[in-house]
């Protein structure tokens, strides 16, 4: 069954690479992704080096970075009350 997901995964990701080429789309959104990607773990590697809340540990996986990305600020403030209330 393995074998199966990485056949699927392996296959699916060669073709969205050949139509990424194939369309030639700018470069810009991957170069604000990668900045908004690494803004994201920079912002939570701050929030967690200066306990600017007392107790709080947001660990940097890639659920939290990805949603940080996604949602930006609000997305921070979102991880904040989520583990606040749920931990």
């Amino acid at each position: 069954m393995k074998t199966i997901w990485l056949a699927i995964f392996i296959v699916s990701s060669l073709l969205l690479i050949a139509v990424l080429l194939r369309n030639r789309l700018p470069w810009g959104w991957l170069r604000g992704f990668g900045l908004h990607l690494v803004l994201a773990a920079a912002l939570l590697y701050v929030l967690n080096a200066t306990e600017l809340i007392p107790g709080l540990h947001v660990p940097l996986n890639p659920i939290t970075i990805g949603t940080i990305v996604v949602l930006g600020v609000p997305g921070v403030a979102l991880i904040v009350g989520l583990q606040w209330v749920v931990v």
